[in-house]
């Protein structure tokens, strides 16, 4: 949750994961065969649309799937609460629980991955008529449902492209219901790896205030973004920030500030979100990673706005970034 009291988007899932229940195979296996599961389908990474509506499966709907799938990935339990612990209707969820379950275990949710059909195969097996990005429907989605896919989707690209060991070559299989692979050879357990990325608005105090910007290399002429970039080995969220802008803008910064966080399943990312402050404002750019930076008025940006409709991405946390600081003078 941030200081604005705004989830990012694919965070503030409502799903019990139920760990517990991760360690009885045989126990999800059960829970995948009956009628209360709930499926959700992917292809390459794409949701499965039909009549406008992401398909997860229930029911009948779930018996066009083939035999032979790789394992369904167990997402978590379905228990009607939102992120803050209440129920989808206003009811506080006691959290009781007897040998690790819940006494009200909501309906289980798992994702399949049909990436070794074609997708026309796909399409046919679950009656969809088309395959989706999910970032293409993310402005039409509950959050909580944004967020089911967002981590079905990481899951399920992690699978597919984590089939062998790292360490001996051996073919790894799925354990845990989908939350890590094993070698068979060696025994290594695996899990996903998430790469933590920085982004962060910089400040130049005022009067007037303003904030950097800048033009990545293939961007349009007026494009213009936060700065962000990747952790490195041995270094702090903060100490990242202070890298990357005096690596991208050639500027030092004295206060970091954190301001929030964001689940970035393209395919595997955390997206973690800062407020700094310049020491001054003469830049510099490599030319290669950055072509340009500017100074943006409160003023410019609502203009901005205005102009354009929006600023940053409608799914990412640079907006709400640029938005707190607009909203924070007036």
């Amino acid at each position: 949750m941030l200081s604005t009291g705004v989830v990012t988007a694919y965070a503030g899932g409502a799903l019990d994961r139920a760990g517990g229940l991760r360690r009885d195979a045989d126990g999800l296996r059960r829970l995948f065969g009956s009628e209360r599961a709930e499926v959700v389908p992917l292809w390459r990474d794409r949701c499965l649309v039909a009549r406008d509506a992401v398909l997860r499966l229930v029911g009948d709907g779930r018996r066009g799937l083939p035999d032979g799938l790789g394992e369904p990935v167990f997402l978590g339990l379905d228990d009607g609460r939102r992120h803050d612990g209440r129920r989808h209707d206003g009811r506080r969820h006691d959290g009781r629980r007897v040998d690790g379950r819940r006494l009200d275990d909501g309906r289980p949710v798992f994702a399949v991955d049909l990436s070794d059909l074609s997708e026309e195969e796909a399409l046919a097996a679950v009656g969809a008529d088309r395959t989706m990005d999910v970032r293409r429907l993310v402005h039409r989605l509950d959050p909580a449902e944004a967020a089911v896919l967002g981590y079905a989707r990481g899951l399920c690209h992690w699978h597919r492209n984590q089939r062998f060991c790292g360490t001996c070559g051996s073919p790894a299989r799925s354990v845990q219901g989908g939350a890590a692979r094993q070698c068979t050879g060696c025994d290594q357990v695996l899990f996903p790896r998430i790469s933590p990325a920085v982004i962060m608005l910089v400040e130049l105090p005022g009067p007037p205030a303003r904030c950097l910007l800048a033009r990545h290399a293939g961007a349009g002429e007026d494009s213009f973004a936060l700065l962000a970039g990747f952790l490195e080995v041995g270094e702090s969220l903060e100490d990242a920030v202070r890298r990357e802008v005096a690596e991208e803008a050639g500027l030092a910064v004295d206060s970091v500030r954190y301001f929030g966080s964001q689940p970035w399943p393209f395919p595997s990312g955390l997206m973690v979100g800062f407020f700094a402050t310049a020491r001054d404002e003469v830049t510099t750019v490599d030319g290669e990673e950055l072509l340009e930076t500017r100074w943006f008025s409160r003023a410019e940006l609502r203009d901005r706005r205005a102009a354009r409709g929006r600023l940053g991405n409608p799914d990412s946390i640079d907006r709400l970034l640029l938005e707190t600081w607009l909203d924070a003078a007036p």
